[in-house]
């Protein structure tokens, strides 16, 4: 197994970009199921109930600089490399997510809470990220994901959800960097 390469400098024309695979295609409209998600924050977060307009940004793993990759191949699985530089776009955009009507923001993925607890602190996030380690919400959804050694990851995503209900959705997102910055086009051209 080789070592991760530094997370955050990726030259995308040498990574596949994923296919529309027609996946999240019934995702638009739907209703978020009532999964309690454990949070970095502490917190257990239930999506169904927020009110207002919550933006989830959602990636496959993230990985610690410096240690073992999952699988050596991991950058040529379309739409697995980037979790880190997409989180880092959401975090570095998000007082302007809020300001263009985002009232919550979250990142998801199914590692556990204490991994994502160790990115979020790295990162400086100024949002929790929400652990489905269960596939709770993920099997509710049925959300698109993959297998990669063993592990069933989610396909990278976003969704914005207002008052429990899917509105729109970013599927297949590429190159993940400039997932929060769609995001915030959407935001500001779709005000609720």
């Amino acid at each position: 197994m080789t070592k991760q390469p530094d997370l955050l400098k990726v030259d995308w024309s040498a990574i596949p970009a994923p296919d529309d695979d027609g996946a999240a295609a019934h995702l638009p409209g739907a209703r978020i199921q009532p999964v309690a998600l454990p949070a970095t924050d502490g917190s257990s977060v239930t999506l169904s109930s927020l009110p207002g307009r919550t933006v989830l940004f959602i990636y496959p793993r993230t990985g610690v600089p410096g240690q073992i990759s999952l699988v050596d191949d991991w950058d040529m699985i379309p739409g697995a490399r980037g979790c880190t530089p997409q989180t880092c776009s959401f975090r570095d955009l998000f007082t302007d997510l809020k300001t263009a009507g985002a009232d919550a923001v979250f990142g998801l993925s199914t590692q556990s809470s204490a991994y994502q607890s160790e990115m979020a602190t790295r990162l400086h996030l100024p949002f929790p990220v929400l652990s489905d380690e269960s596939l709770e919400l993920t099997r509710a959804l049925n959300m698109p994901t993959m297998q990669v050694a063993g592990m069933t990851l989610l396909k990278r995503m976003a969704l914005i959800i207002d008052d429990g209900r899917i509105s729109h959705v970013f599927y297949p997102v590429f190159p993940p960097d400039r997932n929060a910055g769609d995001v915030l086009e959407w935001l500001k051209a779709n005000p609720r």
